[in-house]
């Protein structure tokens, strides 16, 4: 699992108007849960770019006050408007205790479904898994290669060594359906068929 660097600096006033000050100087309060106890800081908008607006999970080092903390992003607040981030929740990671995180998919391969003009639908984008820190996958592959017109790659398809798919098992990830195209060619198939 790749990880991402940002600091902090300690807050201390935590109130609507410290918060809004921040935002005024381009940060983003920040509040560390999962420790022994929360930590409120505050941390440049610019540095969370790269952390929050990518389909990648990553895992963060987070310095703030002169501690280090290894942490995933639990929660982020937007403003409705401007979509910047106004407030963003981080969890201390623990080697010994799970966790729970949204993985992206990725699939793999080429559908024979698709090749014979099937349409592709991917219902999942992303699977939530549970594991430990360092067993968290970067992605979750879900090949196609075997993918026929009117079938579907289900979650519980989806084993993993040292991980868990909390997704609910009937869950359709990919399907490859009948185009238009297709149900045309077969259906004028079927009638010059019984001429």
């Amino acid at each position: 699992m790749k990880s991402i660097a940002i600091s902090g600096s300690l807050r201390e006033n935590v109130g609507k108007r410290d918060a809004k000050e921040l935002r005024y100087a381009g940060k983003v309060p920040a509040v560390l849960y999962g420790g022994d106890q929360q930590v409120h800081f505050a941390v440049s908008a610019a540095d969370l770019k790269p952390l929050v607006y990518t389909p990648e999970v990553q895992f963060v080092d987070l310095e703030v006050g002169g501690a280090k903390h290894q942490a995933i992003v639990q929660d982020a607040q937007y403003h409705p408007l401007t979509d910047q981030i106004i407030h963003i929740d981080f969890l201390a990671l623990n080697d010994k205790k799970e966790v729970t995180m949204n993985i992206p998919i990725e699939l793999t391969g080429t559908s024979p479904g698709v090749k014979m003009g099937g349409k592709l639908i991917q219902k999942l984008r992303k699977l939530r898994i549970k594991a430990l820190p360092k067993n968290m996958p970067q992605t979750i592959e879900v090949s196609l290669e075997s993918l026929e017109v009117g079938k579907s790659v289900r979650v519980r398809a989806i084993q993993l060594a040292d991980a868990k798919v909390t997704n609910n098992a009937d869950d359709t990830i990919v399907s490859v359906v009948m185009s238009r195209a297709l149900k045309q060619a077969e259906q004028e198939a079927a009638k010059t068929g019984k001429k």
